[in-house]
């Protein structure tokens, strides 16, 4: 579930919780999640020093003070939490970093989608297991220019390509749709039918609505919650998604959808074309 703003704020919490924190031990409760867990415990991080956490993409980077990193995706049902020892453990928490300050890190995956793994960094700052990921919706890179030549030839429909993280990072379902919706395009359209007008509205859209989820604390749709527990608040501004059936917010015509790219796809057919 969790796609850029979720993820923004679970990097952004866990760096206020934990830079600065000495790894004091490090428990592993279940072998594997969507990769095996035991290198984990395996990776001598006793005495390791936690000195920034970063996002890039949907993944989690935080840093230590050894050239490494522990690095985190969060699948469909991935929570952390940083939490005091006398909280007894949940049953789906798989793994838990102590800290000499007595905070421990808690990760809990009831599907077990999830991934936490060590890295070493790069000369760019993040791990090689990053470098192949597209641009950063909220960055320099991310044009209406570079869209409208990357979807050059592309028929597949628009909605997948912006899900595309070999293309542009972190917008996931939810927010492709709210995009496509403010700028009045249908998410079945052809890629490389999208004109470089279009292309300025979606990529102007799509920082808006991604800026303004992360000032809420993103969308708490299925299992997504934050480092404290709370949920985000984005969920109650959502126009479209998830709402067959309901009236366009703007011109009323029932809300229709379709299957594209394995997603559910909700749109108006008379405000989108």
């Amino acid at each position: 579930m969790p796609e850029l703003p979720e993820a923004e704020n679970i990097c952004r919490a866990l760096h206020r919780a934990l830079a600065g924190e000495v790894i004091s031990a490090v428990e592993v409760f279940t072998p594997k999640m969507r990769t095996p867990l035991t290198p984990l415990a395996e990776a001598s991080l006793e005495g390791r020093r936690v000195i920034s956490c970063e996002r890039r993409a949907r993944y989690v980077v935080c840093k230590l003070d050894d050239g490494r990193a522990l690095v985190m995706h969060f699948g469909m049902s991935g929570v952390v939490r940083v939490e005091d020892a006398c909280v007894p453990k949940r049953k789906h928490e798989h793994v838990f970093i102590h800290f000499e300050s007595g905070k421990i890190f808690r990760f809990e995956c009831t599907r077990r989608f999830s991934l936490l793994e060590v890295h070493p960094l790069e000369e760019n700052g993040m791990p090689a297991i990053l470098n192949s990921l597209g641009v950063e919706p909220l960055e320099e890179g991310y044009t209406a220019q570079y869209m409208f030549e990357r979807a050059a030839g592309k028929k597949g429909a628009v909605k997948p390509f912006i899900m595309d993280n070999d293309v542009v990072v972190g917008i996931g379902n939810i927010y492709a749709t709210e995009t496509l919706f403010a700028a009045k395009v249908r998410p079945d359209r052809p890629a490389n039918q999208v004109t470089i007008e279009e292309w300025e509205e979606i990529v102007s859209h799509s920082r808006r609505i991604l800026r303004r989820a992360i000032e809420l604390g993103g969308s708490s749709i299925s299992d997504f919650l934050n480092v404290d527990g709370s949920e985000g608040k984005f969920a109650q501004e959502l126009l479209i998604y998830g709402r067959e059936g309901e009236p366009c917010p703007v011109c009323s015509t029932p809300i229709e959808a379709k299957r594209l790219g394995g997603r559910n796809s909700t749109y108006c057919p008379a405000c989108q074309s």
